[in-house]
């Protein structure tokens, strides 16, 4: 399980990044459901996200499903979490319980997760 009380400035693998190449058993052309032009990584996006914050949709009374979050997958996000914290997202990796990806600090992307019924709501642009 993440605790979004920690985030790491490095991805997965520390400082120097996943070893090149893909694991033994995938295709050289990465996962099907990595996008085009991302790396099977999914490094932190090529700019800062979006000036401004968009406006809150409703938000859930329980855990935000991750079929519903996985549609912004390599997007900008906006996340409000259920402790008030709020901030741009770039996911990379959903799973049946948690979400990660690259948060926006203000100034630069560093690699973050938490668990999906931390998820207050969200929005995709």
């Amino acid at each position: 399980m993440y605790d979004d009380r920690f985030f790491s400035p490095f991805p997965p693998g520390g400082p120097m990044g996943p070893p090149s190449g893909p694991p033994s058993g995938i295709p050289s052309g990465g996962l099907p459901f990595t996008s085009p032009g991302q790396s099977q990584a999914g490094g932190p996006p090529p700019g800062p996200p979006p000036a401004g914050v968009p406006i809150q949709q409703q938000a859930s009374a329980f855990a935000v499903d991750p079929g519903s979050i996985r549609g912004c997958l390599f997007r900008y996000t906006y996340l409000w979490l259920t402790n008030g914290q709020q901030f741009w997202f770039y996911p990379t990796f959903v799973g049946r319980r948690s979400v990660s990806g690259w948060r926006w600090t203000g100034f630069m992307w560093v690699y973050f997760g938490t668990d999906l019924r931390r998820v207050r709501s969200f929005t995709c642009v």
